[in-house]
């Protein structure tokens, strides 16, 4: 479903990401991790056709994402922590249009609504005016919305981000029930609880290169660390010693 290679993306003389390279198959969530600035969101960004990149190649469900972005977007749905709604619009008319803008019929989009007031529990958010919302009811729509044409990839970078308790075990939820053949979750957190819970592999990102890929419990194994977050620290430490070692071997 997504195959990157040699992926870079740099402004001036910052390199954003560098030749990063990995792969991620159908039914399957994917974890992107890494701190603020690690390079997550640049990459997604890329994946969804929002930046070009500088070098390297990107596909996308057999599109690749520089030549056909058109129908890397027909395949596609995102979400990140900072997307509004129109304040004036209810979540129903919110995601009635946007079933609209996907060529669904009312009926189809109805449907669809009623589907994802169950898996997403939108409940009062349907008919409030989005103006009134809550950030964890803001979210929940914002994820329906994105999801309403039954993406086969679904983006979702910092997604949790500000949810209260309940609205985040929903978005939780909701992606490990994703997990379906023929589709594909991206998901880019820097909380490691989150990624431990919900994804099959996972890539840690580090100033803009690629620590590791690879399934949760070969991470764990290979670290020797009980949890994520210690695996996460003891790669990304090593991957800064490695860096300063080199940056000494090539100054003298």
């Amino acid at each position: 479903m997504l195959n990157i290679r040699n992926l870079s993306k740099t402004y001036g003389k910052h390199a954003a990401l560098r030749n990063v390279s990995l792969h991620a198959g159908e039914g399957e969530v994917f974890g992107l991790l890494g701190p603020n600035g690690a390079g997550k969101t640049t990459l997604l960004r890329i994946i969804a056709t929002l930046l070009r990149p500088s070098s390297g190649t990107a596909e996308l469900a057999g599109h690749d994402v520089t030549r056909d972005p058109e129908a890397v977007r027909r395949v596609i749905g995102v979400v990140n922590g900072g997307m509004g709604l129109p304040a004036r619009l209810t979540g129903r008319e919110v995601l009635r249009s946007f079933a609209g803008l996907y060529g669904m019929s009312k009926a189809q989009a109805d449907a669809r609504i009623t589907e994802l007031d169950v898996a997403l529990d939108l409940g009062r958010a349907l008919d409030a005016r989005a103006g009134e919302y809550s950030t964890g009811m803001k979210q929940k729509v914002v994820i329906a919305r994105a999801v309403i044409h039954d993406p086969q990839v679904l983006i979702l970078d910092e997604a949790a981000s500000g949810l209260d308790i309940f609205a985040r075990r929903t978005l939780l939820d909701f992606v490990a029930a994703a997990r379906q053949p023929g589709k594909l979750t991206l998901y880019s957190t820097h909380v490691m609880s989150e990624a431990e819970e919900v994804c099959d592999r996972v890539a840690i990102l580090h100033q803009g290169e690629l620590v590791t890929v690879g399934p949760i419990p070969e991470i764990l194994a290979r670290t020797g660390e009980r949890n994520l977050e210690r695996a996460f620290f003891t790669l990304v430490r090593g991957a800064e010693a490695q860096t300063a070692a080199a940056a000494v071997a090539h100054a003298s």
